[in-house]
């Protein structure tokens, strides 16, 4: 005779899972408070205008996509676990290229990377794409659990 086996039988490995997303999104948004503080007073004045809005959309747009982050380590459990583990690769991959790259072309003349700009440009759009990825892939996924 064959049982049927409950979802508790599971709940370790998804406990695992939203245990992870939950560590990168701690990390993500610790990261981010720390940017943001850095960015508010450590190279305020020293960059020009232009540089120091790059810097303060890098830290929000992090910041924003660690929340993400959070919520979807809570909504772990509800989605399918292939469409959780892709979407949180997209917003790590969106969250280091994007905001990765704007944090370093707001600082390229501080710390002598000038010529990195040319390289850098073209991965801000890419990481922005993977945030809409992310974002488009928990879409499907929320409705293909039903």
């Amino acid at each position: 005779m064959q049982t049927k086996r409950s979802l508790t039988t599971f709940a370790p490995m998804a406990t695992l899972r939203s245990e992870r997303t939950l560590a990168w999104a701690a990390a993500i948004l610790l990261v981010a408070v720390a940017l943001g503080a850095f960015g508010a007073h450590g190279i305020q004045g020293r960059v020009d205008d232009r540089a120091f809005h790059n810097w303060g959309t890098a830290a929000q747009y992090q910041f924003i996509h660690g929340l993400a982050l959070l919520g979807l380590a809570a909504l772990e459990p509800r989605l399918p676990s292939r469409v959780v583990g892709f979407v949180r690769i997209l917003f790590l991959l969106g969250i280091l290229c994007f905001c990765g790259s704007l944090y370093l072309l707001a600082v390229r003349d501080l710390a002598g990377i000038q010529a990195w700009a040319r390289a850098l440009g073209p991965i801000t759009p890419l990481g922005g794409l993977m945030f809409m990825a992310g974002w488009a892939a928990l879409l499907v996924g929320a409705f293909r659990k039903g």
